[in-house]
């Protein structure tokens, strides 16, 4: 994959300038340190560009979206 970018459901998306990553203890970790595949909840910017990021905790994946 491209650097700067990520993978979601198959379709690749750019990551915004100033985009964060977040991990399960919502630690900021670098799109480089990341591997494999993940439950995410993502917000887009006004560009469709990924924005912000979170990786989901298996509790987080299970609960319903409000």
């Amino acid at each position: 994959m491209q650097p700067g970018a990520v993978q979601i459901k198959g379709k690749t998306l750019r990551l915004s300038p100033g985009a964060q990553i977040r991990d399960t203890n919502n630690r900021i970790v670098l799109p480089s340190h990341i591997r494999g595949e993940y439950v995410v909840r993502m917000l887009l910017d006004h560009n469709g560009q990924a924005h912000r990021v979170w990786i989901l905790t298996p509790e987080e994946a299970a609960a319903p979206q409000r």
